[in-house]
């Protein structure tokens, strides 16, 4: 192929994918296959290396990432960014209208009303159609230059039919089932986990690796056209339409209002509907849709006088620090945390919250005695934001993490900004082992709870896990307990007998081997079938295994060279526990749900949840904890609630449990 052939067919398959993304990330629909997608793009690199100079800096193989910055240019604003003024009730929204109305001189005013997303404010200029750079915020005069990152998210065009120059802000955002999969992730590593999806799409945004941000999975909404009039637009629901028609991802709950009452009205839906979104919202935008009357209306120093943002009450609370206590997990991580007054956040009762290590003890100066605020990270852990120090009305000591570990008295050791005690017969690590071996997730064996794990331990009937097999030599003592009699002693002792035969992949995540969280003890057992196996492997035999990285492979050599785990794993052997693999090798890729994320929701009646992911599991399907446009479908029972209905607004298929079974049925057939 000469140089000339080259150029027609890059720009060919430039225009190809192009309209394959815009299809997929945007209209949320595709006309091609991942498959046939990848083929193209594969060869649209070929050609780029080959020809150099043909590859443009917004080529779609640029989109990626990989580049590891230096840092990042500040760049002016071409116009300032500016910030919206608040209001946080009913009355207040309608003093605004009032305040315009009588302005204006008119009766009734056309707003358009969309959703506040909670995410990164981004900028981007595009001139002679194609994305030149994309800007953060910053303090609204000045900016980042952030355009590697920000052209990792795949459903922003980086080439549009419009070439007059123009400007488009919007917002950067991680979806919450982004969040929900980057924490499963880091959690399983052992890393810790984001707050919230904000913090997340900031820190992947303002990372010098632009290959984080492409991994991370990113979103965006695009709300306002700058320089509508320049481009003949007059109306900000039209400038909308015209970033949608030209690829932009605008936000499909906007909504033309007319007059105040029904921007009262949106703002009620919205207040209802906000959890269903896969994205955090924190409140509502009202704008003037006539963009001529935006001048006469006119601005303050920071603000637009025609625009207002309705900000949802914060789900926050302040409260006493009453101490500082340290817990310590299985793995040996000692983590900090706060003993409060106690205080109502988001619903519950919180006496008690992570802080997650000293390093952001001492980031935030929170000390015993300060009065706190308090919220709740994704509204379900309570964490600590930070002191009022306004309220700090005497010099508090610091915060200082003790050097021996408060359970054992052994020395603690930092590594990577967390401190861990390396004594595996620390009392604290061996009730914490316990209880996650009898967890759901491992050998599910029900009865077994926290409480009862630390109260047999502290009686001297438990002090490893393989003590378990052998509790039913204390039955008779553990019937003289409070609480305790011969149906529940008996009911546990059964619950205990069935697990032991478990399927290979929950003994190996009851195990609780560092590295190896419950995704990859699956992995584990479907290739090697037997833990005899599996211990028997090299660390250079581990790595070829999917989704097994150095540091797994060694935590897996090292477990499996450990005398006292093998000691342990010899005596869980001698008491029948099963070390073989009993799923399924044979997944039907003819089966209705082969390949597909679905999602259980309600009171599944015929199995478990968890039997029921299993089962669907093994037939090479993938079970996802929340509802999201990647969905494909929904598995309902009674009670089912805020998953099913959203499963119905964006179009998912939803099926009862009875034609779920239906369908498990006909695998094999």
């Amino acid at each position: 192929m000469n140089k000339e052939e080259a150029r027609l067919r890059v720009e060919e398959l430039t225009s190809l994918l192009e309209r394959y993304s815009h299809e997929y990330y945007v209209l949320n629909q595709s006309s091609v296959s991942d498959a046939e997608f990848d083929r193209l793009l594969g060869e649209l690199t070929l050609l780029e290396n080959e020809f150099p100079e043909l590859r443009s800096k917004n080529s779609p193989t640029q989109r990626v990432g990989g580049a590891i910055q230096s840092g990042f240019a500040k760049v002016p604003h071409k116009r300032l960014m500016l910030s919206l003024g608040n209001v946080f009730n009913d009355d207040e929204l309608r003093e605004f209208d009032r305040k315009l109305r009588a302005s204006l001189g008119v009766e009734t005013i056309d707003y358009m009303g969309e959703v506040k997303i909670d995410g990164l404010g981004m900028s981007l200029l595009y001139d002679k159609g194609e994305l030149q750079y994309c800007l953060t915020r910053g303090d609204g005069v000045t900016g980042e230059d952030v355009t590697l990152n920000v052209k990792t998210i795949r459903s922003i065009p980086l080439r549009v039919e419009e070439k007059r120059p123009f400007e488009v802000r919007g917002e950067v955002y991680m979806p919450k089932s982004s969040l929900a999969a980057l924490n499963a992730d880091r959690g399983e590593k052992g890393e810790p986990l984001f707050a919230n999806a904000r913090n997340a799409a900031a820190g992947s945004i303002r990372n010098l690796d632009s290959s984080i941000a492409a991994s991370r999975k990113l979103e965006a909404f695009w709300y306002y056209l700058v320089n509508s009039r320049e481009l003949g637009i007059h109306v900000h629901s039209d400038s909308l339409d015209t970033l949608s028609n030209l690829g932009f991802r605008v936000s499909p709950e906007r909504r033309r209002l007319h007059g105040i009452e029904e921007c009262v009205a949106y703002l009620h839906e919205y207040t209802e509907k906000r959890q269903l979104l896969d994205y955090d919202i924190d409140g509502l935008v009202f704008k003037v849709d006539s963009i001529d009357s935006y001048d006469e209306i006119g601005y303050t120093a920071k603000t637009p006088k025609w625009a207002i943002a309705y900000k949802f009450p914060p789900e926050e609370a302040t409260t006493k620090l009453l101490d500082i206590v340290l817990s310590v997990g299985r793995t040996g991580r000692v983590t900090p945390n706060a003993i409060l007054e106690p205080v109502r956040v988001a619903g519950s009762l919180v006496q008690r919250a992570t802080l997650n290590n000293e390093d952001f003890i001492k980031e935030k100066d929170i000390r015993v005695g300060d009065i706190v605020s308090l919220h709740k990270a994704a509204d379900v852990i309570p964490e600590v934001a930070g002191p009022i120090l306004s309220s700090r009305k005497s010099e508090l000591p610091s915060f200082t993490m003790p050097e021996l570990c408060p359970i054992c008295g052994g020395k603690l050791t930092r590594v990577k900004g967390l401190h861990y005690c390396l004594n595996q017969d620390c009392a604290a690590r061996k009730v914490e082992a316990i209880i996650h071996f009898a967890s759901r997730d491992a050998m599910d064996i029900d009865g077994l709870g926290e409480s009862s794990s630390e109260m047999f331990f502290n009686e001297g009937f438990l002090n490893n896990i393989s003590d378990l097999y052998s509790l039913s030599d204390h039955a008779e003592a553990i019937k003289e307990i409070d609480g305790w009699s011969d149906k529940s002693m008996d009911s546990l002792l059964a619950e205990i007998e069935v697990s032991k035969s478990e399927s290979l992949e929950r003994l190996l995540f009851g195990l609780g081997i560092k590295e190896v969280g419950n995704k990859m003890s699956k992995t584990l057992a479907k290739t090697f079938k037997s833990l005899d196996v599996l211990s028997s492997k090299t660390v250079e035999e581990l790595l070829e295994i999917p989704d097994v990285g150095p540091v797994a492979a060694k935590s897996i050599f090292e477990y499996f060279h450990d005398d006292k785990k093998l000691e342990e794993i010899e005596i869980l052997r001698s008491k029948g526990v099963n070390f073989l693999y009993l799923g399924s090798d044979n997944v039907d890729v003819n089966s209705y749900f082969y390949n597909k994320t679905i999602v259980l929701t309600g009171s599944l009646e015929k199995y478990t949840r968890q039997e029921m992911t299993s089962l669907l599991e093994e037939i090479g399907a993938k079970v996802a904890g929340s509802v999201s446009k990647a969905t494909d479908i929904v598995i309902y029972g009674p009670g089912a609630g805020s998953k099913l209905e959203k499963a119905v607004s964006l179009g998912i298929e939803t099926m009862e449990e009875k034609t779920a079974l239906d369908h498990l049925l006909k695998v094999g057939k």
